[in-house]
């Protein structure tokens, strides 16, 4: 069993996998501080000063316990409040569309980075073949 785990693990296709996972995880975070430290704050002036991660609809009842702001989602959220939250959800969305176009900008780099795979030998024409069957079954 540890013979076939060491096969599994010093495969290429695994050991790439989990390149790609942890990379991906440290690029996802440099998307995020992008969209929530930089365009988010722009999008913000440009709208007057609107904060979209503050942003929510409240769904329930707030407890009488609670002494904090109506309008902070992070202490509503921590006190149990059913909201929904749609500040977040478009700062998630923008974070998405922005990895998808890097990502896609890199893939589209890497495409024309490498030279074209070399092409196929042409094989035997239709005509080739029906000749050889020809020839087979004349034998």
């Amino acid at each position: 069993m540890l013979q076939d785990f060491k096969a599994f693990i010093a495969r290429g296709n695994v050991l790439d996998l989990a390149v790609g996972v942890i990379i991906g995880g440290a690029f996802g975070k440099i998307v995020s501080s992008l969209t929530d430290d930089v365009i988010m704050p722009a999008v913000g002036k440009i709208t007057g000063g609107m904060d979209f991660t503050g942003k929510f609809v409240l769904l329930g009842d707030v407890p009488a316990s609670y002494k904090g702001s109506l309008d902070d989602y992070a202490a509503l959220k921590k006190a149990g409040v059913a909201m929904l939250g749609y500040g977040s959800f478009i700062t998630a969305v923008i974070n998405f569309v922005i990895m998808a176009f890097v990502i896609f900008m890199i893939v589209r780099a890497a495409n024309k980075a490498m030279p074209p795979p070399p092409a196929a030998p042409a094989g035997p024409s239709e005509v080739e073949l029906l000749a050889e069957i020809r020839d087979a079954l004349k034998k």
